[in-house]
């Protein structure tokens, strides 16, 4: 039914259609697609560098173990550590990044909360790391016990 005494005659449901449609066009258009591809790269950078982080301590804690060198294990061979331990936070940092941006928020917003999110957690777990091969040079294995607390 057309809208009286109007320059347009324009019915209510062309009225509405043309109101869906520039719905779905502000979507199309305004919002980008979900990250899903970025999520799982992110995920399976970080999975994959802690794999490789994973053998590299396991190997570099064993040849120190065999030798007992005076070369403590604090300073084990840094780069071969920090390369994929850095590949390992970047791809967490990305991880949630693109899982923030699925749930709406902002591309920048997301990286800018994931970083630093990302860098603090990264530091603690490394000076933690630290922390526990000190303890394990000092007592060896048996410091790591965590049976022998029990009483």
């Amino acid at each position: 039914m057309p809208i009286p005494n109007s320059q347009f005659s324009i019915t209510y449901s062309q009225f509405q259609i043309t109101q869906i449609t520039q719905i779905k066009e502000l979507f199309v258009y305004y919002f980008p697609e979900p990250p899903y591809f970025l999520m799982s790269a992110g995920l399976l950078a970080g999975m994959a560098s802690g794999v490789a982080f994973e053998a590299t301590l396991k190997q570099s804690v064993q040849q120190w173990s065999k030798n007992r060198s005076t070369r403590t294990l604090a300073n084990l061979p840094r780069l071969q550590l920090v390369i994929p331990f850095l590949g390992m936070a970047g791809g967490i940092c990305v991880f949630l990044a693109s899982g923030m941006e699925i749930f709406g928020f902002p591309k920048l917003l997301s990286y800018a909360l994931a970083l630093p999110l990302t860098v603090l957690t990264g530091w603690l777990v490394w000076t933690q790391l630290g922390k526990l091969l000190i303890e394990l040079e000092r007592g060896g294995s048996q410091a790591l016990d965590l049976d022998s607390f029990e009483q």
